[in-house]
């Protein structure tokens, strides 16, 4: 279907005014923070719409996810033609990924709330440095209207360059270290993350001498995600009550430190980062105790090469058994992507064992773990497929879990 650009235009500015978007951006943790955002908004009783990188869903009806401009504009369409019981306009939360920034998303459809969750080495194949890489994010707070709110993580230094840039009259709400939402103390384990939360005015809004978030997600990282969501609620004008409900009633994402087994605790993630796989075995470790945590993971053929010994030095330090493949080695040679990796082991660490048949390394890692143990499955998360040498086959990280357990 073909639609003269003025049309184009006309519909995305009818929709954009009908309807209200939360945008995150960052390196990691974006799906997870947008998915907190739309459960929050769900927990006030209205329908939410959600569009991320693994899917796209519009009161809780899923629907084909948005690649292309007129596929945005027909899920948009669709959100702002959901009726709030209060009359509100319905709430949009939407990951915005640099590649769709740089594309000129944001101006496009300009966000209300904007929300960054932070900035670590990924997509230098696509932008070129890391300079361009943050400009490509700092396009959604410059789109922020007069009025507006910019969600910031104060602990990531790259914030500080935002500040710089948000226009005049865009409201500051900080996360992190001195914010208005700080975790004073994270605990982790087997069942979940509890967020004990700094004495602050906002703080204090949840309740109690000592407010606390009781979260489904495990991890660290995920404490970061939910305060950074619960402000962006609060943004939006929910109230604390529906902003803990949301959050502490959220599952978790597919393929975002997913629970897959428990006797041995077996996780699959879509860590493929440097800083991402620390967060996820840093996690990992917390819940294992004295038990061991294995690591399954490689790095993708095509892309930035440069982090691929800085992952290697993550997995050695981190675990103590490293089983190193292939994830989606696409036109490179597995062997070689694999050397790089574990060229990033020096020192005293982890025991590595290669073994470049995915399957075949999944199912090591699980023979040689103990029922108390922790392995985690790391690269691929979500993905349901693996490329090698031209050729893309079914390939789901969970399913093979599953199957080798002989569990459901």
């Amino acid at each position: 279907m073909t639609i003269p650009p003025d049309e184009l235009a006309r519909r995305f500015a009818a929709a954009h005014a009908r309807t209200r978007t939360c945008a995150v951006t960052g390196t990691n943790g974006k799906t997870t923070t947008t998915s907190l955002v739309a459960s929050i908004v769900a927990a006030s009783g209205a329908p939410s719409a959600l569009l991320t990188t693994i899917g796209a869903w519009v009161a809780g009806e899923r629907v084909e996810a948005p690649t292309a401009p007129l596929e945005f504009l027909a899920t948009a369409e669709r959100t702002a033609a959901l009726t709030w019981p209060s009359g509100d306009k319905p709430v949009l939360a939407l990951e915005t990924t640099s590649k769709a920034l740089a594309g000129g998303l944001a101006s496009r459809w300009r966000p209300d709330v904007a929300v960054f969750t932070n900035l670590t080495r990924d997509h230098l194949d696509l932008h070129g440095s890391p300079e361009a890489y943050l400009a490509a994010k700092a396009r959604l707070f410059l789109a922020l209207p007069s009025g507006g709110v910019a969600v910031l993580n104060a602990d990531d230094p790259s914030s500080a360059l935002l500040d710089e840039v948000i226009p005049k009259g865009v409201q500051r709400r900080w996360y992190g270290r001195g914010g208005q939402l700080e975790a004073a103390a994270i605990e982790v384990s087997r069942d979940g993350t509890l967020v004990r939360l700094a004495p602050t005015e906002t703080s204090a809004r949840f309740g109690g001498d000592e407010p606390v978030l009781r979260l489904a997600l495990r991890g660290r990282v995920h404490a970061a995600n939910a305060l950074a969501a619960a402000l962006a609620g609060l943004a939006l004008g929910l109230s604390p009550e529906v902003v803990r409900a949301g959050v502490e009633g959220f599952p978790g994402v597919r393929g975002r430190f997913e629970l897959v087994a428990r006797e041995p605790f077996v996780v699959v993630d879509y860590a493929h980062t440097p800083d991402a796989l620390e967060g996820t075995l840093g996690a990992a470790r917390e819940i294992a105790g004295s038990a061991r945590v294995f690591v399954v993971f490689g790095c993708g053929g095509a892309r930035d090469q440069g982090k691929r010994p800085m992952m290697g030095a993550v997995a050695h330090r981190l675990a103590d058994e490293v089983v190193l493949t292939t994830d989606n080695p696409r036109h490179e040679d597995p062997r070689a992507i694999a050397d790089a990796v574990r060229a990033g082991a020096e020192g005293e660490g982890a025991r590595w064992h290669v073994e470049l048949d995915r399957r075949a390394a999944i199912a090591h890692a699980l023979a040689q773990a103990g029922a108390t143990d922790v392995v985690v499955v790391a690269g691929k998360g979500h993905e349901t497929t693996q490329t090698s040498r031209g050729e893309t086959r079914a390939f789901d990280d969970a399913a093979v879990v599953r199957a080798l357990l002989g569990e459901p």
